[in-house]
């Protein structure tokens, strides 16, 4: 298991929200001082496709989730503590059964 950010200091981070799916995954975008970004949000229960331009790093702080990434048959489960990474002008399909799934996504 990876260690996973628990705070960020020093950061921007944008009031508004990135919502998609009506409502369903809910993030806010935080920009570092050193020219990063990434987002922090929460998914709710379902099945939802997001297409990717930059490469990202999703990382997992609670909850669990299904994940296939585009072009594979493979679905692999992710917990608390665990990350994937999604190349770039890609996609993945995300699946939360219950609770939510709390991530943080890094753009690389």
């Amino acid at each position: 298991m990876s260690s996973i950010p628990t705070l960020f200091s020093g950061v921007t981070v944008l009031t508004k929200a990135n919502v998609y799916f009506d409502g369903k995954v809910v993030s806010h975008t935080v920009l570092a001082t050193d020219g990063a970004r990434l987002t922090l949000g929460v998914i709710h229960p379902g099945s939802f496709h997001f297409k990717t331009e930059a490469p990202e790093r999703m990382e997992i702080v609670a909850g669990d989730c299904l994940v296939t990434l585009d072009g594979s048959s493979d679905t692999l489960e992710y917990g608390a503590k665990q990350r994937f990474e999604v190349p770039g002008n890609s996609g993945f399909t995300i699946e939360v059964h219950k609770g939510l799934c709390e991530y943080i996504c890094s753009f690389l």
